[in-house]
């Protein structure tokens, strides 16, 4: 048996269990017992995380607006001792 989403006036949304012979009818509200409407909405999908989901729009965004970032400047040093210190010794920089 499938949930449905119901909208009570006075105390909100809510959801119930029902048939799938009974879907249209109007629902008592579990805490007034006032009649509420159906509403139809999206189904839910698959949820995802609020890290990957903070991503997605960030990518979303930057495709119409590229975010700039840059590394701070190191005082004292320059670029090409950064690259000296970390990666693989035996390799040849560019």
């Amino acid at each position: 048996m499938p949930f449905y989403e119901f909208l009570c006036q006075e105390c909100g949304p809510f959801e119930e269990r029902r048939s799938l012979d009974e879907p249209r009818e109007a629902a008592a509200c579990p805490r007034c017992r006032a009649e509420a409407r159906r509403v139809y909405s999206v189904p839910g999908g698959k949820r995802t995380d609020a890290g990957l989901s903070g991503a997605m729009d960030r990518a979303e965004k930057s495709a119409h607006e590229p975010e700039v970032v840059r590394r701070p400047a190191q005082s004292g040093s320059s670029g090409h001792e950064h690259r000296r210190r970390h990666g693989r010794p035996w390799a040849l920089g560019h």
